[in-house]
């Protein structure tokens, strides 16, 4: 298997419409504003996109296409399971306190077996989220994944979250 190193001269900046048209015309799924990918990058790009389709629906259908069986999160909050699982879980509790999420991929980076993602989440907290019901205030916050995929699914998942602005947005911490 061919590594290419994130900044190799072999890495290709293509237009995200193009590279997105090239994975299958039938994936009505998030198209990411900028990427760079390797060549060879289409099936991790693939999953990727997948999986900002089940953060931006909630549907887990999207989510077991995106995910390996095996699937770990390296960066597991405390409470959620590991596994597939975790994140089928924590969509359904978030979209219980926001209904409306969507989720936008604003850069996307595939190099070899990995990809990087910075997701742009919005919505309304309309619902409760430990204690606190949502008055339908603003909800507008991003994220940073790390995949690792294997075989066309993401094996590994490392993520940060700006938690601080949407704890804040949803009134559970002072600004």
């Amino acid at each position: 298997m061919l590594r290419l190193p994130l900044f190799s001269a072999l890495l290709v900046v293509l237009p995200a419409a193009t590279f997105a048209a090239a994975t299958s015309p039938a994936d009505d799924l998030p198209r990411p504003h900028h990427l760079v990918a390797a060549p060879d990058g289409q099936d991790a790009a693939l999953a990727a996109r997948r999986y900002a389709a089940f953060w931006n629906t909630g549907l887990p259908a999207f989510a077991e296409a995106a995910l390996a069986t095996s699937f770990m999160d390296r960066t597991l909050p405390a409470g959620r399971p590991q596994g597939p699982q975790g994140p089928l879980a924590a969509s359904q509790a978030f979209r219980a306190a926001v209904p409306d999420l969507r989720a936008e991929i604003d850069d996307m980076v595939v190099a070899g077996d990995r990809v990087s993602v910075r997701l742009h989440f919005q919505g309304h907290f309309s619902g409760q989220f430990g204690g606190v019901q949502g008055q339908g205030q603003a909800v507008d916050f991003r994220a940073f994944d790390l995949y690792r995929v294997e075989a066309g699914r993401i094996a590994e998942n490392w993520h940060l979250e700006d938690n601080l602005t949407l704890l804040q947005q949803l009134g559970v911490v002072a600004r």
